[in-house]
């Protein structure tokens, strides 16, 4: 018998609300599909057992960033302004360097939600190509707008603040922090296309293999909320709600195969020792994938 080994245990304060927790996972379900959907040739390719693009990419800043949403339902904005950054890397073979805006998007993309209430998956990616979004890195970090919210704790003990209630939404301002050497307008990164994969396991893995980092929209459920370390796979708990995170690869653990995600609850949260990132069980369900 194969033994899937999980270690779970608190993360969040023993006061924080359910509600809290819930807050946190801002990706709103859709029913219509505003991306077409590319499919890969997978006959012919060859798909290594294990792949992880911190370390294919090593020299792209981006991919090594754990970022925090702080007290804000806005998992759907760093889930996408993460990867759209590795991918600029990337795509560049890493010449340009940038940390796409998760404020930016978070604020002013009217089309994608209600910013820290919750957002789409697949529309930041049209506001990308349609609109631009400017640079902007962490909490008082770099760029044009800088994330505008504080970190929190979203696992004890840690270095911040209880999370608590979620934080209004910051107001949208088309502008860069003052001292900053552009404008708002000239600092915007645009994307050039923007599509959706099929939820088939090779068609996503070749998909990270030609371009990189993508973005996934799951199901959390409070068994994730208490994930440690170890191979994560749903077993016990109640439906929290809709999380968006960057996948970075996959791998096999124990004979489990694994998706790798980094989730934006800073890097203290889940798999501190191994890589502050989660190992999410292949087969959960994936209601999105889009890149």
């Amino acid at each position: 018998m194969l033994m899937i080994l999980v270690k779970a245990g608190r993360n969040f304060a023993e006061d924080t609300s359910l509600e809290s927790i819930k807050n946190l996972c801002g990706l709103i379900k859709e029913n219509r599909d505003d991306l077409p959907t590319r499919y890969h040739e997978t006959e012919g390719v060859e798909i290594p057992e294990s792949y992880d693009v911190r370390e294919e990419w090593s020299q792209c800043k981006s991919v090594h960033v754990i970022r925090d949403q702080g007290a804000c339902g806005s998992c759907w904005a760093h889930g996408a302004v993460e990867a759209m950054s590795d991918r600029i890397c990337i795509a560049s073979k890493g010449k340009i360097q940038v940390e796409v805006s998760a404020q930016d998007l978070t604020s002013c993309c009217e089309i994608c939600g209600a910013g820290c209430g919750g957002g789409s998956l697949k529309r930041p990616w049209k506001y990308w190509i349609d609109t631009g979004i400017v640079s902007g890195g962490q909490y008082l970090g770099e760029g044009c707008r800088p994330y505008a919210l504080p970190p929190c704790n979203h696992r004890i003990p840690g270095p911040y603040k209880p999370c608590g209630k979620y934080l209004p939404t910051p107001p949208c301002k088309k502008e860069c922090v003052p001292g900053y050497n552009k404008t708002y307008n000239e600092d915007k990164s645009y994307g050039k296309n923007a599509y959706s994969i099929p939820q088939d396991e090779k068609q996503i893995q070749i998909e990270i293999l030609k371009h990189g980092s993508i973005e996934a929209g799951l199901d959390v459920y409070m068994d994730m909320v208490n994930y440690k370390s170890g191979v994560y796979k749903h077993h016990s708990g109640k439906l929290v709600g809709g999380h968006a995170v960057k996948m970075i690869g996959w791998g096999v653990e124990n004979g489990v195969k694994y998706w790798l995600i980094a989730n934006s609850w800073n890097p203290t949260w889940g798999d501190k020792g191994k890589s502050t990132h989660t190992h999410l069980y292949i087969n959960n369900k994936l209601y999105f994938n889009i890149f």
